[in-house]
């Protein structure tokens, strides 16, 4: 089993970005998908996670800036990242936590 993420980068406040997840041998269709971040000198947290059946759940810090979404044709699961903040900066991971499946992450860093 393989989670690759992708998709981060350096951008401006206010900006956005998508970052990916390509799952490899595993379906992300049948399992609940989580995004964590971790950000310089914090703990791991919990952003964004969708469930088997499609349902989404957010941390309060990221709420209608965020979605997450999935494309069961790609095995893929996207995190959709707008009006960020540099706050968001943190390591991005994708996770299949509860199987213990984690990326390898992506540094997001967004200048004021």
């Amino acid at each position: 089993v393989q989670l690759q993420a992708s998709g981060g980068g350096l951008v401006q406040a206010g900006g956005s970005l998508r970052l990916s997840c390509k799952a490899s041998g595993i379906s992300v269709s049948v399992n609940p998908m989580t995004w964590y971040r971790q950000g310089p000198g914090k703990q791991r947290e919990w952003v964004a996670a969708m469930t088997s059946g499609g349902g989404t759940n957010y941390v309060d810090s990221v709420k209608e800036r965020f979605t997450i979404s999935r494309d069961n044709a790609k095995n893929t699961v996207y995190l959709q990242m707008n009006s960020l903040k540099p706050e968001d900066t943190a390591v991005y991971y994708c996770a299949i936590a509860h199987r213990g499946y984690w990326g390898q992450g992506t540094l997001v860093t967004v200048s004021s």
